[in-house]
Protein backbone atom coordinates (compact mmCIF):
# COMPACT_ATOMS: atom_id res chain seq x y z
CA UNK A 1 0.00 0.00 0.00
CA UNK A 2 1.26 3.65 -0.79
CA UNK A 3 2.38 5.84 1.78
CA UNK A 4 -0.18 8.48 3.83
CA UNK A 5 1.87 11.89 3.82
CA UNK A 6 0.68 14.71 6.02
CA UNK A 7 2.17 18.13 6.79
CA UNK A 8 1.53 19.98 9.91
CA UNK A 9 1.14 23.20 7.99
CA UNK A 10 1.77 24.97 11.75
CA UNK A 11 5.15 23.59 12.78
CA UNK A 12 6.50 23.72 9.00
CA UNK A 13 8.90 26.45 8.81
CA UNK A 14 9.24 25.76 5.32
CA UNK A 15 13.39 24.85 5.14
CA UNK A 16 13.00 23.53 1.97
CA UNK A 17 14.71 19.85 3.32
CA UNK A 18 11.87 17.92 2.18
CA UNK A 19 12.08 18.88 -1.87
CA UNK A 20 16.09 18.52 -0.75
CA UNK A 21 15.01 14.60 -0.13
CA UNK A 22 12.08 14.21 -2.72
CA UNK A 23 11.78 16.86 -5.27
CA UNK A 24 8.24 16.32 -7.11
CA UNK A 25 6.85 15.14 -3.91
CA UNK A 26 7.36 18.43 -1.70
CA UNK A 27 7.25 21.75 -3.01
CA UNK A 28 6.64 24.93 -1.05
CA UNK A 29 3.30 27.36 -1.58
CA UNK A 30 3.28 30.87 -2.11
CA UNK A 31 3.72 30.85 1.35
CA UNK A 32 6.76 29.47 2.14
CA UNK A 33 4.86 26.29 3.99
CA UNK A 34 5.33 22.74 2.41
CA UNK A 35 2.69 20.76 0.42
CA UNK A 36 2.66 17.48 -1.26
CA UNK A 37 2.69 17.84 -5.01
CA UNK A 38 3.17 13.90 -6.14
CA UNK A 39 2.99 11.52 -3.52
CA UNK A 40 4.26 8.99 -6.55
CA UNK A 41 7.11 11.39 -7.48
CA UNK A 42 9.96 9.46 -5.55
CA UNK A 43 10.34 6.32 -3.85
CA UNK A 44 9.53 5.47 -0.93
CA UNK A 45 13.25 5.45 0.84
CA UNK A 46 13.20 9.15 -0.28
CA UNK A 47 10.03 10.21 1.19
CA UNK A 48 10.85 8.57 4.30
CA UNK A 49 14.01 10.50 4.37
CA UNK A 50 12.14 13.81 4.12
CA UNK A 51 10.35 12.99 6.64
CA UNK A 52 13.18 12.57 8.83
CA UNK A 53 15.09 15.20 7.61
CA UNK A 54 12.48 18.03 8.70
CA UNK A 55 14.21 20.17 11.29
CA UNK A 56 10.29 20.58 13.06
CA UNK A 57 9.07 17.11 12.60
CA UNK A 58 6.17 18.72 10.35
CA UNK A 59 5.79 15.68 8.45
CA UNK A 60 4.13 12.39 9.36
CA UNK A 61 4.23 9.08 7.45
CA UNK A 62 2.00 6.32 7.49
CA UNK A 63 1.92 3.22 6.15
CA UNK A 64 -1.63 0.69 6.76
CA UNK A 65 -2.28 3.28 9.59
CA UNK A 66 1.65 2.44 11.44
CA UNK A 67 3.42 5.80 11.62
CA UNK A 68 6.87 5.62 9.91
CA UNK A 69 7.76 9.25 10.63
Amino acid sequence: MALKIEINRDACMGSGNCGFWAPGVFDLDDDGIAIVVDPEAADDEKIVLAGQGCPTQAISITRDGERIV
